[in-house]
């Protein structure tokens, strides 16, 4: 099912977002900041990236769940550049960015393929999703009950672990307010033997994905989310002609047989502009309709 699209807004949104970024500097300022998750005892200490909002006030921040591959791109070991990319942009609408590294601080590579894919570590993500809200949540610039989560593939099979209504990680009772809204491009674990049915969270959520997309692939994501329980906010929106990692900036189109599935698929990933131009659009409307002051 393909959710409704304000045309108007997302030019709007556009708009303000090109300007932004015109008049930002190209390297942004991040703070490396640490604390436990919630995976405990022992706690894993966490490596995490603040991408902070320079304007005065409280603002509204997202929590980044990375991919199978990490945070890093592996030639140059900066962070990679579909991460910065969505950061920029989310700061130049006065949206904090906090990335969480689930791997380097337990001495994990990728988790690609399924002879490096570990479960315990996969598992434990959402807990990891829920102790950034919370350190979030006790920075005095941000806005406690206005924070998202946005994941990736297998980052976003953790954040649909995380937000679901039988989820284990969600603390109980709960300091402050939930995850106020949640994207989850080409999810992992997106189908009903992982999550349930029907799916059922208390976060509104927008799921992208591409038709092409053969690593986390569609029909199983819309025979879960197509009838969602009572009362919870889903939007699924696919594009005809991506495959997998289609909003990542200028990447082409090209297979990975490093990560055959267990199935013998053989993913294939890159860019598709079209997908992509309209992800650019499609977030920040969704994001901007929960992270306001309604």
């Amino acid at each position: 099912m393909k959710g409704f699209f304000n045309w108007k807004f997302a030019k709007k949104i556009m708009a303000v977002s090109a300007f932004f970024l015109a008049v930002m500097p190209c390297s942004q300022a991040q703070t490396v900041v640490h604390f436990p998750s919630f995976d405990g005892p022992p706690a894993t200490q966490l490596d995490a990236y603040l991408f902070d909002v320079a304007t005065p006030g409280t603002h509204p921040a997202m929590v980044f769940l990375h991919g199978c591959g990490g945070m890093f791109n592996r030639h140059t070991g900066k962070i990679d550049s579909r991460s910065t990319d969505w950061a920029q942009r989310f700061n130049a609408l006065g949206i904090a960015v906090l990335m969480v590294d689930s791997l380097g601080p337990r001495q994990h590579g990728q988790m690609c393929a399924p002879s490096t894919f570990d479960g315990d570590i996969y598992r434990a993500r959402s807990q990891d999703a829920y102790a950034a809200l919370a350190y979030l949540q006790s920075l005095p610039q941000i806005r406690a009950d206005r924070i998202g989560v946005i994941g990736w593939s297998q980052g976003g099979g953790a954040l649909l672990n995380t937000i679901r209504a039988s989820s284990p990680a969600r603390p109980v009772p709960m300091q402050h307010a939930d995850f106020r809204a949640a994207v989850a491009f080409y999810p992992a674990s997106c189908r009903r033997a992982m999550q349930g049915s029907p799916w059922a969270s208390p976060v509104p959520l927008l799921v992208l994905i591409g038709e092409k997309d053969v690593w986390t692939p569609l029909p199983p994501c819309v025979e879960l989310m197509s009838t969602p329980a009572q009362g919870t906010q889903v939007t699924l929106h696919t594009y005809p002609d991506a495959y997998h990692d289609f909003d990542w900036p200028n990447m082409r189109v090209h297979e990975v047989p490093a990560f055959t599935t267990k199935k013998g698929v053989v993913p294939i990933e890159g860019t598709d502009p079209q997908a992509r131009e309209d992800a650019l659009q499609r977030v920040p409307e969704f994001l901007t309709r929960w992270l306001n002051d309604r």
